[in-house]
């Protein structure tokens, strides 16, 4: 059964859910009809919706159609997301969140951007962890290298930090 309590009123039967469709549409013009559902996993469209600031679409002006594709197949995938799922199922939906960020940096940060602008925790959440896994055990300059980002404390800036966080770099 899903839980359907904190859905704004038009929405609180399963079968209104079933049938009532969102308009979403990207900041290049194009529209994505999908059911109400799978849009409400975003926070932000949610309220949007609760608070009847929707009419006939949701206009996304930071998500390009490239990467609103790959938010709505990640909704899609979690729209159910049930805490009492089997463990097979959770071992299934994690092999699928692996495979879904398996992508570009340019792709990456982009589908971070909108999974924070959408206020969609579970997607922001493993995103932030694909990339914190990208870090792990590289030095600054591996990062920077990995991530293009140009150093620019001076050399005894950088002594400074170092000697302050001496805990991080053992």
């Amino acid at each position: 059964m899903v839980r359907i309590l904190s859905l704004p009123r038009f929405l609180r039967s399963p079968i209104a859910m079933d049938k009532k469709k969102i308009t979403l549409l990207s900041s290049d013009g194009e529209a994505f009809e999908l059911d109400a559902a799978v849009a409400m996993v975003s926070k932000t469209i949610e309220h949007m919706v609760e608070f009847d600031c929707a009419e006939d679409s949701i206009p996304l002006p930071n998500v390009t159609s490239r990467i609103l594709v790959k938010v709505i197949e990640y909704c899609q995938k979690h729209v159910l997301d049930d805490p009492a799922k089997s463990s097979d199922d959770k071992a299934e939906l994690k092999s699928w969140d692996d495979k879904f960020v398996k992508v570009d940096q340019s792709t990456l940060f982009e589908l971070m951007l909108a999974a924070n602008y959408m206020d969609i925790k579970g997607l922001l959440d493993l995103l932030c962890q694909s990339v914190a896994d990208m870090i792990i055990g590289k030095t600054p300059e591996e990062i920077r290298k990995m991530f293009n980002i140009k150093n620019d404390f001076t050399p005894e800036e950088e002594e400074k930090v170092r000697r302050e966080n001496q805990w991080a770099f053992e």
